[in-house]
């Protein structure tokens, strides 16, 4: 029996199914607790789900929550791999909360699979590696967004099968962040320069100037798209 009461998502989760829309199904691959799944199938906005982990235990929490919300006949579970658990095609696939190069990782492996889904990802780090991969795999970003809970912000990534390339300052920043600068880009961007400088200060006290070099262009984009936010013009600037 279904319970009576509406599943609720933080920030981080309700910024990702907002970004799936609707879709006749949404493979979460990575899925954990399964809440993100159940909730596409409670709130209608996929009519199947493809719940799907590498662990056997966080699968059987996804089972036991959507058995509990009556949800059940509408969701496929799958154990394994990345996209090897995938039950079967998905118009939408959601990988999130994983390093950009595991997510890489799971599209470079998994590629035949997702066809030609469209991707939603959400790197824990290393978004610029997923953006070159992305590229190089025959994905072009199509939407990004920065969701923030608490003192985190999670960048998010919308990807759709088409060819691209993007500069050095696309990659880091992100072509649509670049473009659209949104307000949320300005704490990412002062948590970026933090990160690259107090790595720039470890690489100069070493001496280490190969790895010191990238890092202060990297600091020089941040400084740019700051100075673009401050002035509250859009992407011509940048």
């Amino acid at each position: 029996m279904a319970a009576d009461h509406s599943l609720s998502l933080d920030p981080r989760l309700s910024m990702i199914a907002e970004l799936v829309g609707r879709c006749e199904c949404c493979a979460d691959i990575g899925c954990d607790h399964g809440r993100l799944g159940a909730f596409l199938l409670q709130t209608g906005r996929a009519r199947r789900v493809q719940l799907l982990d590498i662990s056997e235990p966080s699968l059987r929490k996804a089972r036991r929550l959507v058995a509990l919300l009556g949800l059940a006949d509408r969701a496929d579970f799958g154990v394994g791999d990345g996209a090897k658990a995938m039950t079967g095609p998905a118009d939408v696939v959601v990988i999130a909360g994983m390093g950009g190069t595991t997510i890489a990782g799971i599209l470079r492996a998994g590629k035949d699979r997702l066809g030609s889904a469209r991707l939603i990802l959400q790197p824990n780090v290393a978004a610029p590696e997923l953006r070159s991969a992305l590229a190089e795999l025959g994905w072009r970003i199509s939407d990004e967004r920065i969701a923030r809970d608490g003192r985190r912000n999670y960048v998010l990534i919308v990807a759709e099968p088409g060819k691209t390339d993007y500069s050095l300052k696309q990659t880091l920043v992100g072509p649509v962040l670049l473009e659209r600068l949104p307000a949320e880009l300005a704490p990412y961007a002062a948590f970026r320069l933090r990160v690259a400088r107090k790595a720039l200060a470890g690489a100069e006290r070493a001496g280490d100037e190969a790895q010191a070099a990238p890092l202060k262009r990297e600091i020089e984009i941040w400084e740019e798209v700051e100075a673009c936010l401050r002035r509250s013009e859009q992407s011509s600037n940048c």
